[in-house]
């Protein structure tokens, strides 16, 4: 089969079209005829083997798994033993640990969902990385309840867009910022309120929140604190700065310890499971 490989670490340079050997499954596992395949940032620090310590787990002088792709959609060509649940045909999506820039992929069958007939092979695998860390941002996270005003701080991006539709299903008041050009589509999204950064500084608003999913990564901790109500929370989901040693998990824990209150828990990409099931949202 063909796949996008790399076998070493760095830019995009190193990516290589080629061909490979088709995944060989085992039981309770998948192969996926993969039919949209998402790019998301997970991919560019798989790519980049940034931050260090993420080597650990990937490969300390090269990427043990050559294949990225966290993000898929496609048809079931082959399940498993011990698979019942889904049959060859069946489409599918599924958030994965790496394989999906390639015609075939194997997934564990516990990750995989049924995909929604409404959207296009393309449009459902951009749905899981994303989609499941707005969920788990504002709802296990954020533990957002009705009628709590809610910020979303990068309103237009991929994280963005799910957490301003989510944040309005769990009752919240949500108010989404972002540029000029993104401004009708953050309120089609449902926001109440939508603030254009060019023209406006959130934290000076006055306006106090009770809960703020940050995106973006540019604000300080005083900024911060000035928007957010007394018991208010930061859930910062950014990876914006931290070098390149630890990245930004270090700066997000600590920002996120020293901005909580009474709900906050922890940043949304480090409570993300290895792969999380895209049925959930």
């Amino acid at each position: 089969m063909k796949a996008v490989v790399y076998h070493e670490y760095g830019s995009p340079d190193v990516l290589e079209f080629q061909e490979v050997d088709k995944p060989a499954i085992k039981d309770g596992e998948v192969l996926v005829r993969v039919l949209g395949a998402a790019v998301n940032p997970g991919d560019w620090d798989l790519l980049h083997g940034t931050p260090y310590v993420l080597r650990i787990i990937t490969g300390l002088r090269r990427p043990r798994n050559k294949v990225l792709g966290l993000g898929v959609a496609g048809r079931v060509e082959t399940a498993g033993n011990h698979v019942s649940k889904l049959q060859p045909g069946d489409e599918v999506y599924a958030e994965i640990r790496g394989g999906g820039f390639a015609e075939y992929t194997r997934v564990p069958a516990a990750a995989l969902a049924p995909m929604p007939s409404s959207l296009t092979f393309e449009q459902a695998a951009a749905v899981p990385v994303v989609g499941v860390t707005a969920l788990q941002a504002l709802r296990d996270i954020g533990q957002v309840q009705q009628g709590q005003k809610v910020l979303i701080n990068g309103a237009s991006g991929g994280v963005g867009t799910f957490a301003v539709q989510i944040a309005k299903a769990l009752g919240a008041d949500v108010t989404g910022v972002c540029s000029t050009r993104n401004v009708d589509l953050v309120r089609s999204l449902g926001a109440d309120h939508v603030i254009d950064y060019t023209r406006e500084d959130f934290t000076r608003t006055g306006q106090q929140y009770d809960l703020i999913l940050d995106n973006v990564g540019n604000r300080s901790l005083s900024e911060y604190r000035r928007a957010l109500n007394p018991k208010g929370g930061l859930i910062p989901n950014s990876n914006k700065g931290g070098g390149r040693w630890l990245g930004a998990f270090l700066r997000r824990a600590v920002k996120a310890l020293l901005l909580s209150r009474s709900f906050l828990r922890g940043s949304a990409r480090s409570r993300r499971p290895g792969r999380a099931r895209t049925s959930s949202s």
